[in-house]
């Protein structure tokens, strides 16, 4: 290894690890820094930057804000509290399922967020430690990004496998099946491994002593809904649906659309843009105040850090595209299972579940010498797809963090090595659940 290729890596950890630092927007400044030094001191052309990623995400954004600003998602948190208070005992179940379907539904885990504080409510009220439900749902809103219809990774490796022979709707379906019972198998390891009992916990009763808990507030449930805030739903879940058809539809595999003028990815981009005109006209929300919205904010900053990042790694990838092609098809193709591991590492830095398929994928494709006429190893993609979720890995994704800032018992913490905080077993668990029924579920296509 020469002395400019061990800079080319230093170069890229430490934009990684900057960024990481700085937080939120700050990834995807320090990525787009990396790229400057990769380029103009290290003799590194520039990568693709992912406009169609970007774009899917800002069109798919767009639209849930428009919902958000029209009572939609409060509506929606408040189907999922009802869930949750109902069943209070079956929690560690019943909270990685709501944020595992919010996911689905919104095609972004920010949407946990609604849902930590009530989790934390409803966990105290039980007696329970908040941490055992809430790093299970928290996971779970990442995992579930790799099966949701209207996700950018979804519609990005769905768009990569079908030349292959593998229809939109088969992926979906392998994908739903896989990342769901991977979740609900973490759960039920979870809750037999971890120590439930709140009462039990010493920083729970030194912050009790304080007076630093509050008591359980169940307020939320009746909180006044705004005129269209139903409508709001419908008419976003009308555009998934439309989504998912359309999406089946031109797939080479079903063959409805023989004849294809607007593509997968204009497709939803433009399906998610009428969502918003649509909800703009029938429920009279202020389209001034659409920027002001948390979703809006989360979902633009998200687009500035896969701009930054994602750039940063196609920039290093393609630069060392040989090599990279040359470990994959002497090791990959032995060990399929290490697909997972280059997924897993990958998206532990580049913080994107999108990106880290659009950084990663075209190179194995390559090397595996997978194609149209040679389809058979991509099952290895279809199977390993869910390790893209190993965002969870280093404690400051901003749902990990918004979960330990909100529980106030104490319970979910970071701990002095990085590694070892709440979220890391349950996520690699979920991840090895996922992939491992992947390799199951594909033999059977």
């Amino acid at each position: 290894m020469s002395i400019v290729v061990i800079l080319q890596i230093i170069v890229l950890l430490g934009a990684i690890f900057i960024g990481v630092r700085l937080g939120g927007i700050g990834i995807g400044y320090a990525g787009g820094a990396g790229v400057l030094v990769l380029g103009l001191l290290l003799g590194m052309k520039p990568g693709n930057i992912p406009w169609d990623v970007i774009l899917i995400i800002a069109s798919v954004i767009s639209a849930i804000s428009a919902m958000q600003l029209a009572g939609g998602l409060d509506y929606l948190v408040q189907i999922a509290e009802r869930i949750l208070r109902n069943n209070p005992k079956h929690i560690n179940y019943l909270a990685p399922i709501v944020t595992y379907v919010l996911t689905i539904f919104a095609g972004t885990g920010h949407t946990a967020f609604s849902m930590i504080p009530v989790i934390v409510e409803v966990a105290k009220e039980q007696h329970i430690r908040p941490v055992c439900p809430l790093s299970i749902a928290v996971v779970a809103s990442q995992i579930a990004i790799t099966a949701s219809p209207v996700s950018a990774a979804v519609i990005y490796m769905s768009g990569v496998l079908e030349p292959f022979g593998w229809s939109y709707p088969t992926l979906l379906c392998i994908w739903l099946l896989t990342t769901f019972v991977g979740c609900m198998l973490t759960s039920f390891v979870m809750s037999h491994i971890q120590n439930m009992d709140l009462d039990s916990d010493p920083v729970y009763k030194e912050r009790l002593a304080k007076g630093l808990v509050k008591a359980p507030d169940a307020s939320s449930m009746n909180k006044a809904l705004k005129p269209f805030a139903k409508r709001s739903v419908a008419i976003f879940l009308i555009g998934v649906l439309a989504v998912v058809f359309y999406a089946s539809a031109i797939s080479p595999a079903v063959g409805l659309i023989k004849h294809v003028v607007v593509g997968r990815d204009a497709a939803i981009m433009s399906l998610m843009l009428l969502v918003g005109c649509l909800i703009t006209v029938l429920c009279k929300i202020e389209l001034g105040k659409v920027a002001d919205t948390s979703v809006f904010k989360s979902g633009m900053v998200a687009c500035i850090c896969v701009l930054g990042v994602a750039w940063l790694g196609d920039t290093f990838v393609s630069g060392h595209s040989a090599e990279i092609k040359t470990f994959a098809a002497a090791t990959v193709a032995q060990y399929p299972a290490l697909l997972a591991v280059v997924f897993f590492v990958a998206a532990m830095f580049l913080y994107s579940q999108a990106a880290t398929a659009k950084a990663i994928t075209p190179a194995i494709v390559a090397a595996l010498g997978i194609t149209a006429a040679n389809p058979g190893d991509s099952y290895m993609l279809v199977a390993c797809f869910a390790a893209v979720s190993a965002l969870f890995v280093l404690p400051t994704y901003p749902t990990l963090l918004g979960a330990v800032q909100m529980d106030d018992t104490g319970t979910t913490r970071i701990g002095k090595w990085v590694f070892n905080h709440a979220f890391f077993l349950p996520g690699v668990l979920a991840i090895v659940f996922s992939v491992a029924l992947g390799f199951l579920v594909t033999k059977f296509f």
